[in-house]
């Protein structure tokens, strides 16, 4: 019977076989992430919060706050900014719309959208991830 070897000599991993080492995949380029401070992360974790209670003002005092200090905490405050006025123009919209009686399901709609994409942003930031809206007019670059 022939024997398959599933993990062929290759250069990266030749030396680790002999050594003992366990031979780990080679990394896409710019995969490795500079470790994120616990308060970047909860700052971060904050913006996304409190755009559910105070629409976009609670991101953009954090943003405007932290954007210097903490990378981190600068991308994701433009996120939930840019996201928090789309909501805004989402619910004007909405508003004028409720003339026609349409107005009201979607105010109910965005709400609901608001609040799920929220804590899903929330819950990224807090494991230290980078989050992107998917439904975001790019206001802030």
């Amino acid at each position: 019977m022939a024997e398959t070897n599933e993990n062929p000599q290759t250069p990266e991993n030749a030396g680790a076989e002999q050594t003992g080492q366990p031979v780990s995949e080679p990394q896409p380029v710019g995969a490795e992430q500079a470790p994120v401070s616990k308060d970047a992360v909860n700052m971060a974790m904050l913006c996304h919060i409190l755009a559910i209670f105070i629409c976009f003002l609670g991101p953009l005092i954090i943003w405007l706050i932290k954007k210097d200090d903490m990378p981190f905490v600068d991308r994701h405050g433009k996120e939930a900014l840019n996201f928090q006025l789309t909501v805004l123009i989402a619910m004007v919209i909405s508003g004028l719309l409720s003339v026609v009686c349409i107005g009201l399901i979607l105010m109910a709609v965005v709400e609901i959208v608001n609040l799920i994409f929220c804590i899903m942003a929330a819950v990224s930031a807090s494991r230290g991830q980078e989050y992107s809206y998917p439904v975001s007019i790019r206001l802030i670059k």
